[in-house]
């Protein structure tokens, strides 16, 4: 797939956020833990989350949304429903037609795309936002998490 031409940590590097050592080490974790290498490379405290978001907007081609400065909805937020929303780490932002715009931790995740469009019985278009940021969208929007 196009989008994944340059990879995350190389993005993260070429912007001199990470070094060549710190994704090595970041990879080694991943392989032994599981996970997204953003994810990783947060915890390990090499970068912070909003970098992580920036590289993947680059990489990924798609907008980002400051999901907290957003006004939701509450309908549209119930489009989805609160369990999946806190397992999948997505919110519902907008209905347009059968056009539901929702944002996600991972966009390009096309498994998870088609699992909304089912659900929802909406076309999905998606943004990427933190993951910190989906989380308290939720918890403002559905009253915690799950």
């Amino acid at each position: 797939m196009d989008a994944y031409k340059v990879l995350l940590g190389e993005i993260l590097i070429q912007r001199k956020k990470i070094t060549r050592s710190q994704l090595e080490e970041a990879l080694k974790t991943q392989r032994q833990q599981g996970g997204f290498i953003g994810e990783t490379l947060v915890k390990l405290g090499f970068v912070e989350e909003r970098e992580v978001v920036a590289a993947l907007v680059i990489q990924c081609g798609l907008p980002y949304i400051a999901v907290n400065k957003y006004a939701i909805d509450p309908q549209v937020t119930q489009l989805i429903p609160k369990e999946v929303a806190c397992k999948e780490r997505v919110i519902a932002l907008d209905r347009i037609g059968d056009i539901l715009s929702v944002v996600m931790v991972n966009p390009l995740n096309e498994e998870k795309k088609n699992y909304l469009e089912a659900l929802t019985k909406c076309r999905i278009a998606a943004f990427i936002s933190s993951s910190t940021a989906i989380q308290e969208a939720i918890v403002r929007h559905y009253g915690g998490l799950q």
